[in-house]
């Protein structure tokens, strides 16, 4: 499915006076799935027709990302988990799995830590992540995402460009999966779009808040308020096999799934081992 059939069956809806763009569908348990940076929920495509068939899912695009508003005001995770919880409300959802990836596991570290704290509008059942900064002490950013957080984050984005987008993507793909054209291309666009550039300097704050909030976002996976796995692609530079090995220090008794040839996106380089992965977690539920 191209990024274009993506869109035209999705809905937009008002969440706190942002315009929100999801999707829904299938049947079962309630899934909620949170896309990264600096992509959207088209991420989910490769594994959205099999999550359907077992899940009730819902995929939404995080604010100043995708189709969903792009507003000139900071975008903080707060704001975003606010959003999912509203969606979530909105829908008629009460109880719902995670499944998060980069940025959105950020945005799922910290609705789970609103239900370690009994604040939670939702309540989780589960959360399996993938490749994404859990802890700040083992994310190793691209120097193009240490500039986007400096004060030369507006000026960077004046100058960044498809080619420069996919030269980034390459780097943290697998050798094995690297990122195909069409990806490359409707992801520039669906970034891009909107003034959509000038989210991105905002967006990247997530990287100062993991730092500041990582006792808060930790202490739920400490403490295993929900069941959790990681899965993660180990070729991945970012957040690759360094940061599963963090991930099995820190959290108790920890549920980790290694993926060869796969890197940052494993959803997208290796969708059937993803699956296979994610469901194998569900089993044992």
């Amino acid at each position: 499915m191209n990024s274009k059939d993506w869109y035209s069956d999705g809905k937009t809806e008002l969440i706190l006076d942002h315009k929100v763009f999801f999707k829904r569908a299938g049947k079962g348990e309630s899934l909620v799935c949170i896309h990264g940076f600096p992509s959207s929920s088209w991420d989910f495509e490769a594994i959205w027709p099999s999550l359907t068939e077992q899940f009730d899912v819902l995929a939404s695009d995080l604010i100043g990302l995708g189709k969903s508003a792009k507003p000139q005001q900071p975008l903080p995770i707060s704001l975003q988990a606010d959003i999912i919880e509203g969606l979530a409300i909105k829908s008629g959802i009460k109880a719902a799995h995670l499944f998060a990836h980069d940025l959105g596991d950020t945005v799922a570290q910290e609705l789970l830590a609103r239900q370690y704290e009994k604040s939670s509008k939702i309540n989780w059942l589960s959360c399996v992540f993938m490749n994404g900064g859990l802890f700040p002490e083992t994310h190793r950013a691209l120097f193009i995402q240490k500039l986007l957080l400096s004060p030369l984050g507006p000026l960077i984005v004046k100058l960044m460009s498809e080619k420069s987008l996919k030269k980034s993507m390459t780097k943290i793909f697998s050798k094995a999966h690297p990122p195909t054209e069409e990806f490359i291309h409707e992801t520039w666009k669906l970034t891009s779009e909107n003034n959509g550039l000038s989210m991105l300097p905002r967006l990247i704050q997530y990287m100062e808040e993991r730092r500041i909030y990582r006792e808060r976002w930790v202490t739920p996976m400490e403490n295993a308020v929900v069941p959790i796995r990681l899965i993660n692609g180990i070729e991945d530079p970012i957040s690759g096999k360094h940061a599963a090995a963090r991930f099995d220090e820190v959290v108790p008794n920890a549920d980790i799934v290694l993926l060869e040839n796969s890197g940052h996106y494993p959803h997208v380089e290796t969708p059937k081992e993803v699956l296979k992965a994610f469901f194998e977690f569900h089993d044992l539920l």
